[in-house]
């Protein structure tokens, strides 16, 4: 089993629930400049006890993420770190007015990082879209043209003319390339049958996120049927499971530290679903009177117990989330977690104590 650290860099500071569009008055500079500084150093972290990766990405005009370039970030991360993989999972290729210039900055990350790039490409959420006013219903057109766009550029030795429906140039031959051939490996996270059958069909990784374990089982067992149609088997290192993951001196200490930033996480960053969903025109759905499972309540009403008991957040004492971890991976068929060590309003000091009690205690066992 491989352990990814994913970072979201979430705004730590709203009072009321998040509502796209949120004013970003809301956004205090100063201390903005605090929540860069302190992920960076947590980042850095990742490299000195051992992680595989750390994983970023791209999210626009909200506090649930502030990374709008990744690539930004994954600069920073080339200078501090040495070692350890930088997952970009990902980058928005269909929101990239010049996917050209997406290649040219990952040929670039990868070089600067000695190598060490992971090129993630997702569709992205509507929301996205609306923050950049690019139509929603071309998304999946889109991302497969830049895909193929990057990938040709990244690969091709000499000039050719692109004439797509959504790019068109002249010429393309970029200067520089990446350092990894014949280009930096590619995952594609996916729910959608739409999304499982093209990471399927491009025979790269996929992964699942905030689904419960029978979700997450049934992603993976879609991946795999249509990756037969194409004539290969997806190994367990081509299947990521994205978790919260909190390690506590005991396991009433963990629920007691974890449980505010979670019910922040969802019940207040994951609340701007509720704005672009209007925006869209889709009724907001409210919390169902009997929770009988994750996939029946929509994510900003997600709480501990309910997070808990499907295997969506694992939380506990070194032991508890060990066996946890374990089980659901052997479950789901999955060979790559990746953590959230930081999540919602958790405090820089009490992020540094659980990913430090994680890499100590959990992380020797899971090897």
């Amino acid at each position: 089993m491989k352990v990814y650290a994913f970072d979201l860099m979430p705004w730590p500071h709203l009072t009321e629930p998040s509502h796209y569009p949120d004013s970003n008055a809301l956004f205090d500079p100063e201390k903005g400049q605090r929540v860069y500084a302190e992920h960076l150093e947590q980042m850095a972290l990742y490299e000195e006890y051992g992680f595989e990766a750390i994983c970023i990405n791209e999210h626009h005009a909200k506090p649930y993420g502030l990374m709008p370039s990744p690539n930004l970030v994954a600069a920073a991360l080339t200078q501090r770190t040495r070692t350890i993989k930088i997952g970009l999972l990902g980058n928005l290729p269909a929101l990239h007015g010049h996917p050209v210039r997406l290649a040219e900055e990952v040929a670039m990350l990868d070089l600067m990082s000695g190598g060490r790039i992971i090129s993630g490409f997702v569709r992205g959420v509507p929301q996205e879209y609306l923050a950049l006013s690019v139509p929603l219903g071309d998304a999946r057109e889109r991302m497969r043209e830049a895909w193929d766009l990057v990938i040709k550029a990244w690969t091709s030795r000499e000039p050719f003319e692109w004439r797509g429906k959504y790019f068109s140039y002249d010429r393309v031959c970029i200067w520089p390339r990446p350092l990894q051939q014949p280009h930096p490996p590619i995952v594609l996270p996916a729910d959608s049958d739409e999304g499982l059958q093209t990471a399927a069909s491009r025979r790269v990784p996929t992964g699942a996120a905030y689904r419960s374990a029978a979700r997450t089982k049934d992603v993976f067992e879609r991946y795999r049927r249509f990756a037969a149609t194409h004539g290969w088997t997806p190994q367990p290192s081509d299947c990521h499971v994205l978790r919260h993951v909190y390690v506590g001196e005991t396991s009433a200490k963990a629920r007691a530290e974890a449980e505010p930033h979670l019910d922040y996480f969802w019940q207040k960053l994951l609340s701007y679903h509720r704005g672009s969903m209007k925006l869209l025109g889709q009724i907001p759905q409210g919390p169902p009177a009997v929770k009988s499972g994750a996939e029946d309540v929509p994510f900003y009403a997600f709480d501990f117990d309910l997070t808990q008991k499907e295997g969506i957040t694992l939380v506990g004492d070194a032991d508890e989330v060990a066996g946890m971890i374990s089980a659901q991976m052997r479950e789901v068929g999955a060979g790559v977690l990746m953590g959230l060590f930081q999540f919602g309003s958790m405090p820089h000091d009490l992020a540094r104590k659980n990913i430090e009690r994680f890499a100590t205690r959990v992380l020797p066992k899971l090897r």
